[in-house]
C-alpha cells in the first residue's frame, strides 16, 4: 500500500508499507516537491505492487502536497490567462476549440469565475505577491472609531 509524508526537510515522500516478520515497515518509492508525472514513474518502478496515479494524486492532496496539473489542464490554464490578457487566437482554432469544448456539456461559467480566469495560469510566487499587496492594501485603509453612542435603541432583555 503506497501513501504519502511529509518529511523533515519540506520536501514529500511516496511510500510504500509492507508486512515483514520483524513488523510493518515503509520504504522511500519517490521524492518530490511537486507531484507530477515523473514522480509516479519512479515510484512506480519501484514499487512492488502496481500504483493508482488517481490514488496517489489524492494522497499527495491529503498530505498538503503540490500536485502539478496534467498537460491538458497546464495548457488550458496558459490558454485562459493569455486570453484574459488580451491575446488572440486563430479564428479557425477558436472554432476547433469551441466545438471541443462544446461536446463535454459542462455547465455555464460564473462571472466571477469568468474574472477569476487571469489566475488561473498564475505561479505560486504570483499569487503569493498578489496575497501580499491585498494584505498591505488593508493595513493602508483608515479605520473609522466608532461613536460612543448609537443612534439605534439599545436592546434589553427583562423578564419574560
Amino acid at each position: 500500500m503506497a501513501f504519502v509524508t511529509l518529511t523533515k526537510s519540506g520536501r514529500f515522500e511516496i511510500r510504500e508499507s509492507r508486512s515483514t516478520p520483524a513488523g510493518p515497515r515503509s520504504r522511500t518509492l519517490a521524492s518530490f516537491k511537486e507531484l507530477d508525472e515523473k514522480a509516479i514513474e519512479r515510484a512506480s518502478a519501484r514499487a512492488e505492487a502496481p500504483l493508482d496515479p488517481e490514488q496517489l494524486r489524492r494522497a499527495a492532496l491529503r498530505a498538503g502536497a503540490p500536485v502539478a496539473p496534467s498537460g491538458v489542464d497546464r495548457a488550458a490554464r496558459d490558454l485562459l490567462g493569455r486570453l484574459a490578457r488580451g491575446e488572440k487566437v486563430n479564428p479557425m482554432l477558436e472554432r476547433l476549440l469551441l466545438d471541443a469544448l462544446q461536446s463535454s456539456k459542462v455547465g455555464a461559467v460564473s462571472d466571477s469565475a469568468r474574472a477569476a480566469s487571469e489566475w488561473v495560469d498564475a505561479s505560486v510566487e504570483e499569487r503569493g505577491e498578489a496575497l501580499a499587496d491585498l494584505l498591505r492594501l488593508a493595513d493602508a485603509v483608515p479605520l473609522r472609531e466608532r461613536p460612543r453612542a448609537s443612534s439605534f435603541p439599545r436592546l434589553r432583555s427583562g423578564a419574560a
